[in-house]
């Protein structure tokens, strides 16, 4: 069994893990790489692999560092299946599709006003890509078992984090090895926790927050102190949001403020067409998730939606205050930029960072006290009150993730820590290795293991 890491090695971004087992060779995600220049290059370079000697491609879960390079995979000569779960195939139908917009989108206002280096600027892949993807998509059953032949089986169980979140365990001829996934918090507010016990012979997890425990302060009364503050003064709160998981939170954060009168009863408006779909998904897989019919439907009802390209510019024009969720959560693209650029720069108004920030995207510079972003080719002053809540995070803490090692069937042969940023995974490959007593490996990015 020899396991190549492709992505998320030294960053939290691009997950790519090829597995070569049983004469199957699987790749386990296949994300976007985000923040820095040289991680984004990535992007537009040939895949490090062949991507149509894969046999099928394990999606652990369809947030875009995970999902969103499936096109470009396609697009490539991939031609096999990828496997998933139910809510993780809706997710993606409506995140790729998505994306793929918003990078059309782009390209067309860039060469519209000149703000490219390219003549003309080109979309990282179209709607139409992403469409051909989403027919290779498939759903494991409910007990999330497949077998993929040759022996090769695959157990797919919750992870927390998302609707559809999974761990994903490979196994073959008595080897084993389990990637965690994204893991979820035991005390998310939306979310149930992950799934706890698996048995493998080696383990892949992630260490997003490998280096921090998630604060003690409430993040909604937190956010209640912003919005109240904000509006005291007349401005605008500006939230970039994550429109699976983070979004949701968010809209339940503001309903139960709003429920106990502990905020104005100003407009809560989500201006995310990707946020909005996946809202409605929420409400469907309520089997997945904490919120009960009642909540889902006062969020609904509390909530003003905008889908049009020109009610969103509508809202850059009001003056009252009010709260506008949009993604994208790192300030790396979609309809925040254009708000970031009209209320960024003036004194009154509120930009609220409500997760984590990968280095080198606009999300960390404002996190570390820029006063000028880039937006389309032209640096915008940042006057806006910068306010950062981390307790809303859909990430287990340090303490989450080695609670979930712990509670591991067996002691592995040696864990490999990744996606997270290079101080992260090394604070967490230490603490396993001093706490735990267990091997364990930051690999590097296209470092190759043999498990055997």
């Amino acid at each position: 069994m020899d396991v190549t890491f492709y992505g998320a090695t030294a960053t939290v971004t691009g997950s790519k893990t090829l597995v070569e087992v049983g004469g199957k060779r699987l790749l386990v995600d296949c994300g976007l790489f985000q923040g820095f220049k040289t991680l984004r290059e990535r992007n537009w370079a040939a895949l490090p692999f062949d991507a149509s000697s894969l046999d099928a491609v394990l999606l652990t879960h369809a947030h875009i560092d995970h999902s969103g390079a499936l096109p470009l995979l396609m697009r490539q000569g991939f031609q096999g299946r990828i496997w998933t779960t139910a809510a993780s195939a809706e997710l993606c139908s409506i995140l790729l599709q998505d994306t793929a917009h918003l990078q059309e989108e782009e390209a067309r206002y860039r060469n519209r006003h000149g703000a490219t280096k390219h003549a003309p600027a080109e979309p990282l892949y179209t709607v139409q890509d992403a469409k051909h993807s989403l027919e290779h998509m498939h759903a494991v059953g409910h007990d999330g078992l497949l077998q993929l032949g040759n022996g090769v089986e695959v157990q797919f169980t919750p992870a927390g984090h998302i609707l559809g979140a999974s761990s994903v365990r490979i196994a073959h001829e008595g080897r084993s090895v389990l990637f965690s996934g994204d893991l979820g918090r035991e005390d998310d507010q939306v979310m149930l926790p992950p799934t706890t016990g698996q048995v493998a012979d080696w383990v892949v997890i992630e260490s997003t927050y490998g280096d921090r425990q998630h604060i003690e302060l409430d993040p909604t009364e937190q956010l209640g102190d912003i919005v109240r503050r904000t509006a005291a003064r007349g401005g605008v709160v500006i939230i970039p949001a994550f429109a699976v998981g983070r979004t949701q939170g968010l809209l339940y954060a503001l309903y139960r403020l709003k429920q106990a009168r502990a905020i104005p009863d100003l407009p809560i408006v989500l201006d995310s067409p990707m946020g909005i779909a996946a809202t409605g998904l929420y409400h469907r897989h309520n089997d997945l998730h904490r919120l009960t019919d009642e909540e889902c439907e006062g969020i609904q009802h509390m909530t003003r939606f905008v889908r049009d390209v020109e009610e969103s510019k509508a809202l850059m024009r009001q003056r009252y205050p009010m709260v506008i969720i949009a993604g994208s959560g790192m300030v790396t693209g979609g309809r925040v930029l254009h708000h970031l650029a009209n209320y960024g720069p003036h004194t009154r108004n509120s930009v609220v960072l409500s997760g984590f920030q990968a280095g080198g995207t606009r999300g960390a510079s404002l996190a570390e006290g820029a006063k000028s972003v880039k937006l389309f080719g032209e640096y915008v002053s940042i006057r806006a009150e910068v306010c950062q809540i981390e307790g809303l995070s859909a990430h287990a803490d340090q303490a989450g993730l080695l609670a979930w090692l712990k509670a591991l069937g067996k002691v592995p042969q040696q864990v490999f820590v990744n996606h997270g940023e290079p101080q992260a995974a090394d604070t967490l490959r230490l603490r396993i290795t001093e706490q735990l007593g267990w091997k364990a490996r930051v690999p590097d990015y296209r470092e190759t293991f043999r498990l055997a």
